[in-house]
Order: structure tokens, then sequence, then C-alpha cells
């Protein structure tokens, strides 16, 4: 199995070099570029998958870009590996931060401020024979909603900050990092993903999450919900709650999961469908199966998970459940989901 993914990370690297350096007008060219023929392009509601970059270009980049002015990108974690989803392959580059600007112009209905604004991303590049394939592209929505002075939501079970990136700040492997340390991640994600199985495992919730976490992890959740620290925090603040306002849940289903060194992470669209009882957010009851699609990456410390930053699309979990939360924030409605296919995954 492929080890060395330094020519792999140098691409995407490339690309966010000639990305973040272009003119607005030349994104889609930039994008163009760096990408096969047949790319894929999945990202939160409302642009959903996309398989054009020049329409990736115009539909995302270039909006955001005018409306986030002196746009930077904040790199806490940089990582690639080799998916270990066989059926689904290939050699992943995984960076994480946050994208931050002037937010200077509305963008998604939302208002500008004139201040700083950070928009949370975790993004997935698959690269094959030297061209980016496959994109999952997460951020976090609500959060800069939140920073223009919009409530998206009812008050969260936990707190949202602007969310650091390691305690250790060794998340950014440019270079090869130890194989060995990387397996013993994947094997940590695993055994966690094995225990997490359909909230069946029957365990006291804290007793089975000290199977894999260390007592002092921190889950850094996603805006609506939350970051909460420790497992006894964590299971009262999220877990807990999490688990009683759902049912049916599926088995959990990723596109891609890797790791590289003391940190790893997946990927699905979605990782679960689920019946929403009642409860999660402050929300009513609904009959219809909603949808998570959800980026987890993890920091390992020895044997256990220590760190998890989450990503979850919100946004297009309550429009499966007919609440268009971007629309009644904002005052103005997506319409459609945007994109290639949609949300029919």
């Amino acid at each position: 199995m492929k080890t060395n993914f330094s020519n792999e990370k140098q691409i995407v690297r490339d690309f966010y070099a000639r990305l973040d350096k272009a003119c607005q007008t030349d994104i889609p060219e930039v994008l163009q570029a760096f990408t096969s023929p047949e790319y894929l392009w999945r990202g939160f509601h409302p642009f959903n998958e996309i398989t054009s970059a020049q329409e990736v270009g115009e539909s995302f980049w270039q909006p955001l870009r005018g409306a986030l002015t002196s746009l930077q990108r904040r790199i806490d974690v940089f990582m690639a590996g080799q998916n270990s989803i066989a059926e689904q392959g290939g050699v992943w580059v995984v960076s994480m931060g946050h994208l931050m600007g002037l937010f200077d112009q509305p963008w998604l209905g939302i208002p500008p401020t004139g201040k700083i604004a950070m928009l949370r991303y975790c993004e997935f590049n698959r690269v094959d024979n030297g061209k980016i394939t496959e994109t999952a592209m997460f951020f976090d929505i609500p959060h800069l909603m939140m920073q223009a002075g919009l409530q998206p939501f009812p008050p969260q079970t936990a707190a949202h900050l602007v969310q650091p990136g390691p305690m250790t700040h060794d998340g950014l492997m440019f270079d090869p990092q130890n194989t060995e340390e990387g397996r013993k991640t994947l094997d940590a994600i695993n055994a966690m993903i094995s225990d997490l199985g359909t909230w069946a495992l029957g365990l006291p919730l804290e007793e089975e999450l000290a199977r894999t976490w260390n007592d002092d992890m921190i889950w850094w959740g996603p805006a609506g919900i939350g970051a909460t620290y420790t497992i006894e925090r964590y299971a009262k603040q999220h877990s807990g709650p999490f688990r009683a306002s759902f049912s049916d849940r599926s088995s959990t289903g990723h596109i891609c999961r890797l790791a590289e060194g003391h940190f790893g992470g997946f990927f699905g669209w979605p990782n679960f469908t689920a019946v929403h009882t009642g409860g999660f957010m402050g929300m009513p009851a609904s009959e219809e199966r909603g949808e998570m699609r959800v980026i987890d990456i993890y920091r390992r410390d020895g044997a256990k998970l220590t760190e998890n930053w989450v990503f979850i699309d919100l946004l297009h979990f309550w429009k499966t459940q007919g609440v268009d939360i971007l629309a009644r924030t904002t005052g103005i409605s997506t319409g459609q989901e945007t994109g290639a296919r949609g949300a029919q995954k």
C-alpha cells in the first residue's frame, strides 16, 4: 500500500496557492487547471453536488470571495492517506481550518458586518494522476450567520467558539509521517466507529465513550450544537441528548476514511440516516428520515482519541425535515438545492 503522499500533497498545496491568490474573475480557470474533466464537488446546502469545475468557481468561490474580501486560508490540519474504504479507494488530501476575510458583501442572504469573519471549513481532495478528481468541501454556514448577528437555531446545549486547531500544534503534516502512528490512529477511529454502531453496545454512555476516548476529550461541534469538554460533559451536552432525539439509526457509511500520524478523519454523503423523534436542537419530531452529512477530524493521544472537529450539514438535515433554516433566518429562499444532482444521495 502507498505510504508516501508527497506528490498528492504538493498538488493540493499548489492548487491552494493559485486559488487563494487568483483574481476573482480567474477562479474558474484555476479550478479547471487542477481538476479532472469528471470532477465531482460535494458541498453543504445550498450547494450540494456539482460536476463542473466552472460551476464550482462561479456558484461557490466567486460569490464567497466577493463577500469575504482579502480572504486568507488559515490551515490547522493538513494530511493525506490511502482511503481505507476499499470499494471507494484513492489517495485523499485533507485540510481543515478557517477561511478568514472582511465580511463586506452579503453571501447567501447573510448580511455583511464589515468586520473579520471566519468560515470554518474542512476539505477532502482525491488526487488521481496529478489531478483533483473529487472534493468534499464542508463549511459551517450557521456559524457565519451567528457572527453576523443572526440566530438560526435555538440556544445550543454546548458552547460555540472560533475553534482552535490541535492543542499540540502539530497538525500541518506537509512531510511524510510515521506509518505506524497512522495505523494506530486509524485503529482508534475504527474502534470508536465499531462501538458507536447503532447505539446498541449496551453499556452506560460514559463507559462506552471511555473505551475509545480520553477523559479530557474535546468535541469541537458545529454551530447550533457547540463544543464540549470531557467525557462527562460531552455525554451530557451532546451525545446523550442527540441519541435520545433519534430512532431507527442506519448503519454508518463513509466515502473516505484515512489517518496519518496522530490525526485522521472521514466523511460520508450521508454518513447515516435516522428518524427525529423530537428535541434535537429544540425542534419538533418529524416523520421524514433525515440525512446526516458529516466530516470528523480526530487527534489521537496515546491509545485513544482526544480531540474531534465536527462538521455537520445542519442546513441540509433540517431541509430534509421540512425546515429551511437559511430562508427562515435570512428571509431569502434558497429554492431548490443547487448542484448537478442536489440531495438525492
